[in-house]
């Protein structure tokens, strides 16, 4: 068959495109690329763009041409593997794929990588939307965001799955809420609770709904299971203007190898590594994109800013790091290509990361990166001009796997293993971290956090009360997956609601109002969270209680003062003639504790002079079985 003669084209995409998008800083090539209503040659309709150099020839296949591949031809434009197409008449809300033929003459049906919508799944077919115009009305937040410096402001993250938050008895769509329904609930849930924002797992469109979100094949779609991109948008208005944060899950690592999708576009490996060794995630079964490309690296950028410029979203939170910076993760000897000095870390990835951390947050002041990163690769959220990635915040992954270790263990046998609590705090200023109990911890036979927990029913709830408010004293930002703050019993499940009528049962209310009082604790307190990078924000009182598994500490904030002193008993003895040492004399005003949450006014405890713990004076208070209590001075 012959090949389409390469022209000039429709003019909408210019040759300044074409460069900019070949050397990988085209920050907005999603308003080129894709489907967008346009007017030409006095008619209105619908224009496309699709990049697929190694096509022989590329058609637009639609409801108005029967899906018939050649129908409708697209052109392709010098020298950048570009096809456009104008379709008069096209409208919003119709449905497409490209059809395109291979140098072997086989005819692949993909959907567009730029779509802004999709079809409801399981169908896959790209669908023209319209994303500009919405009304936002969130300027306040937008401003205040601006202004803010992240790393010094209170950030509790509610992690969820908005598929399986709650449902709705009704049919349609698996019961699932929509935007605009959830936008309502989970903002009055979020804001009663205390949390500052709220983290989206897989808001970009994906087949299959056991991924969780994580094998994507429309990264610019927000998904079609919970409604449209302006009813996402009507979301993220809404929160913002209720006071809090969205974070999105970004999976720039991998994609799967669905035939709608991005694998082997135009026949050939294009968005992904053509060795195997480096295209292919033995462990997952995906393609590895290829970071060594211009185009496939403006597609990620792009596709970062267009979340945060398009969308307001606050940050991205990016997946499986680690799998991007190895070129050995995952894979065995001999299956895995070294870097040109024979070492193992993916340099083209390093340097992806340095740029768009680099772009992203420069442009968006105030938006935050955050990195899943499992390892101890150096220097993740330093500035890349100090060689860093560039990243705002790291999950501290090895803090959660000591902690869960710990808290897992019957209470005799925590004396033995005191080190796992205290570790954390010998390196918790050498990254900015978020402290997460994410939803990877609550599936594949891990347990939920309350099941994790060791003893009785009762003692459960108690565990998970002292854990929790370790966590909140730690250094470092705050990350809990939906269901844990009210102690949900079975591991979650993408496909039910969460056990809501569990927070009617008196164990289960009073741990979700403790996690209440604690999250507004956290954010009344700039002790807590203020200093989270600096040695000075943090002081252990007694850090080797091991035989007792009692643990002292102090926050403290930049002014010294309405600093706060915590005491977690981590055992079911109770401790009635229990001194803490404190550093200075005074009033030590207890203001929250394990049995009766937050307290409205605060019981004085008189310091009295006398060396405990290190310190010149004491505080005595009895201290009962998993008892916590935290004291303002």
């Amino acid at each position: 068959m012959p090949r389409r003669k390469k022209q000039a084209g429709t003019g909408f995409l210019t040759d300044m495109d074409r460069y900019l998008f070949g050397n990988g800083t085209h920050y907005t090539i999603y308003e080129k690329m894709g489907a967008h209503p346009k007017v030409y040659q006095g008619k209105s309709g619908m224009y496309f763009a699709v990049w697929a150099p190694h096509a022989h020839s590329v058609s637009l296949v639609c409801d108005r041409n029967g899906w018939i591949p050649g129908a409708d031809p697209m052109t392709m434009l010098e020298t950048s593997g570009i096809w456009e197409i104008f379709i008069p008449g096209m409208g919003l809300g119709e449905m497409y794929k490209y059809a395109i033929t291979t140098e072997s003459g086989k005819v692949l049906f993909k959907a567009d990588p730029y779509a802004f919508s999709s079809e409801y799944r399981p169908g896959t077919a790209s669908v023209t939307a319209d994303i500009n115009n919405f009304k936002w009305s969130d300027s306040a937040w937008m401003t205040k965001r601006r202004e803010t410096n992240p790393m010094k402001s209170p950030m509790s993250i509610y992690e969820v799955h908005l598929g399986s938050w709650r449902k709705k008895n009704r049919p349609e769509k698996d019961g699932v809420y929509t935007y605009k329904e959830a936008a309502h609930e989970l903002a009055d849930y979020v804001k009663e609770m205390g949390y500052t924002h709220v983290e989206l797992l897989g808001i970009a469109e994906h087949p299959f709904d056991g991924s969780w979100g994580y094998q994507v094949t429309g990264y610019f779609a927000p998904t079609s299971r919970y409604g449209t991109p302006k009813e996402f948008m009507y979301f993220v208005n809404y929160l913002h203007k209720k006071n809090i944060g969205i974070i999105l899950d970004w999976v720039p690592a991998h994609f799967p190898k669905d035939a709608h999708g991005l694998a082997d576009f135009d026949g050939q490996p294009l968005y992904e590594y053509s060795d195997s060794r480096k295209g292919e995630h033995p462990d997952w079964g995906t393609k590895v994109f290829d970071y060594s490309k211009n185009e496939v690296k403006n597609f990620l950028i792009s596709n970062a800013l267009y979340w945060v410029e398009n969308f307001h979203v606050d940050g991205l939170r990016v997946d499986a790091v680690a799998s991007m910076l190895y070129l050995d993760y995952g894979r065995t000897p001999g299956n895995w290509v070294p870097n040109k000095y024979g070492g193992h870390e993916n340099l083209e990835a390093i340097e992806f990361f340095k740029h768009l951390n680099s772009v992203l947050i420069g442009k968006n002041t105030g938006a935050i990166m955050i990195a899943e990163e499992s390892t101890a690769w150096p220097n993740v959220t330093k500035k890349p001009e100090d060689d860093g990635l560039g990243f705002s915040f790291k999950w501290n992954m090895g803090w959660m796997h000591d902690f869960l270790e710990y808290m897992k263990l019957d209470p005799y046998f925590r004396k033995y293993n005191h080190n796992k609590m205290t570790f954390g705090l010998t390196y918790f200023t050498s990254e900015n971290y978020i402290l997460v109990l994410s939803h990877d911890e609550v599936v594949h036979l891990k347990c939920s956090m309350i099941n994790k927990m060791p003893g009785i029913y009762e003692d459960k709830f108690s565990n998970l009360k002292c854990g929790y408010t370790f966590m909140l004293g730690h250094p470092g930002k705050k990350l809990l997956f939906m269901g844990q703050d009210f102690g949900q019993w079975h591991e979650w499940d993408e496909k039910v609601s969460l056990d809501w009528h569990l927070t009617q049962e008196e164990q289960h209310h009073s741990l979700q109002s403790y996690v209440r009082d604690l999250l507004h604790l956290y954010k009344k307190y700039p002790a807590l969270y203020s200093l989270d990078n600096d040695w000075n924000g943090f002081e252990w009182i007694n850090a080797n209680d091991g035989d007792r598994s009692i643990f002292s500490f102090i926050r403290r904030d930049e002014t010294g003062k309405k600093n706060l002193l915590f005491v977690i008993n981590f055992t079911p003895m109770a401790r009635s003639d229990y001194r803490v040492g404190v550093p200075k004399k005074g009033t030590y005003n207890l203001i929250l504790n394990s049995q009766e949450g937050l307290l409205t006014k605060g019981i004085p405890y008189k310091a009295e002079k006398g060396e405990c713990d290190g310190q010149p004076y004491a505080v005595s208070y009895p201290l009962p079985p998993y008892g916590t209590a935290v004291f303002r001075f």
